[in-house]
């Protein structure tokens, strides 16, 4: 299985909705909250290359986005293969 992370923080819509997805997929994830810990958003932004937004997605330390482009991997068929 991947190993995926995602940055969140508490009340996104965006973070929920990316979660759902992957719950379905049977994917476990990394969840790291960055409205707790300041140095996990540094971290991030490091990471995303300056993306402040959440949530940010990284599937197997490749970064893949926000919500928004998780789903669209899903809908092109792209999503399964960075899963497995």
């Amino acid at each position: 299985m991947a190993k995926i992370e995602i940055y969140t923080t508490e009340y996104c819509p965006y973070c929920t909705r990316a979660k759902v997805l992957l719950k379905r997929k049977g994917a476990t994830y990394t969840e790291i909250r960055v409205d707790q810990d300041e140095e996990r958003k540094k971290e991030m932004l490091h990471r995303a290359h300056g993306q402040r937004t959440v949530p940010q997605i990284f599937i197997n330390d490749r970064h893949i986005g926000g919500s928004d482009d998780l789903y669209e991997l899903e809908q092109t068929g792209k999503l399964d293969p960075l899963l497995r």
